[in-house]
């Protein structure tokens, strides 16, 4: 049975490697990869799909600033393993996205991406005109989506990261030093951990 529950820190290795799988190492040339990049999800918003113990999807939501003053979202990467695609996974899965960061308050959306299927969700580019990522990126893909009307009224400006930083591999080892445990060498994207 198919659910989408929060990313639990034992989906972190199946996770990378659905990413890895659906979009290559030229995930981490994106300029959205940038926004994402030693940073932690926003909290509680980080979410698999999982099917028994197989993690199928993956859709993440991240802090970011506009314009150095308006606290708004980053969504992604959403991600479906290629034997679960065309089951409305990626379309459950962003729509879980939606509701539970309207439910924490959060104001609006932001995402690099197609804009044909996205619009679906309610995303589109008409308050995105004078943003800009940190990078190379194509204009009529960053679409936003608001959650309480006005969030991006005016917005202009660089688009960049908040929230919290992801511990570094130095802080691991600190950790494991204390503990008495041993250092689990890190790949990219994974998050710090003693084993």
């Amino acid at each position: 049975m198919m659910q989408i529950r929060h990313e639990r820190p034992t989906d972190i290795d199946a996770r990378e490697a659905l990413l890895d799988t659906a979009f290559g190492e030229t995930r981490y040339r994106k300029s959205s990869e940038r926004l994402r990049e030693d940073r932690l999800p926003a909290e509680g918003l980080a979410f698999i799909a999982s099917e028994g113990k197989r993690v199928i999807g993956t859709a993440r939501l991240w802090n970011v600033t506009v314009g150095h003053e308006r606290q708004a979202l980053l969504l992604g990467p959403v991600a479906v393993a290629e034997d679960c695609r065309s089951r409305g996974l990626g379309g459950a899965l962003v729509r879980r996205a939606i509701q539970t960061a309207r439910g924490l308050g959060h104001g609006a959306i932001l995402l690099v991406g197609d804009p044909e299927y996205y619009s679906r969700f309610g995303f589109s580019g008409e308050k995105t005109g004078a943003l800009w990522m940190p990078g190379p990126f194509e204009r009529h893909r960053l679409l936003g989506r608001e959650l309480k009307a006005g969030a991006l009224d005016g917005a202009r400006g660089m688009i960049a990261p908040a929230g919290r930083l992801e511990p570094t591999p130095d802080l691991a080892a600190l950790v494991a030093q204390a503990t008495g445990r041993t250092a689990v060498p890190l790949r990219r994207g994974q998050r710090a951990r003693a084993a």
